[in-house]
């Protein structure tokens, strides 16, 4: 009788040992979604040389010698602009704006260049987009080379981490380069 209960003891032990087991799965794949609204665009204009379209949720702060920071409160995201006139300087401008962007090559995977040409509203530029966990992901100049530059760049109040913040970069980059294209000069 005592071997019997023993073997069922046994038995009932090793079947708790075995059975508890805690089976390791691997968790499936994820992805962060991130939707925005429809960007929907208004004119910005005052007393500077110029006017542009812009994302009618972004905020303009610090009007100062027609430089802006448009904030996008949302996504802890600015676009600084800065307006510089042109006195004959327009190479060193263009350099300056060259090295701001080339700068992060550090950090950049790849700096695609898109020229930007409107002859028609005599503006003239180039669309940066930084791939990769630099301090900025977007930068772009534009210029009538004879009297106005403006250089803007991106910049999250976050660690650059381009895979976290590719939809809310990617969502700007749209809004830049809607700057851009609607920038005419007075």
């Amino acid at each position: 009788m005592f071997k019997k209960i023993i073997a069922v003891s046994t038995i009932l032990l090793t079947l708790t040992v075995v059975s508890c087991k805690d089976e390791v799965l691997p968790k499936p794949g994820s992805f962060l979604r991130l939707d925005y609204p429809e960007a929907k665009y208004v004119n910005f204009e005052n007393n500077c040389p110029f006017v542009f379209q812009m994302n009618e949720d972004a905020v303009i702060k610090g009007e100062k010698d027609c430089g802006f920071a448009i904030t996008y409160p949302k996504m802890k995201a600015t676009i600084y602009l800065t307006y510089k006139p042109v006195n004959g300087n327009i190479e060193k401008l263009l350099k300056d704006a060259q090295k701001l962007t080339y700068e992060h090559v550090i950090k950049a995977d790849d700096i695609l260049e898109q020229p930007y040409l409107n002859p028609e509203k005599k503006v003239y530029g180039m669309f940066y987009q930084v791939n990769g966990n630099a301090a900025t992901n977007s930068q772009f100049y534009v210029t009538d080379s004879t009297k106005h530059f403006i250089a803007g760049s991106v910049y999250f109040y976050a660690k650059p981490n381009f895979d976290s913040i590719m939809p809310a970069a990617s969502y700007i980059k749209n809004d830049m380069q809607r700057l851009m294209e609607t920038l005419k000069w007075k």
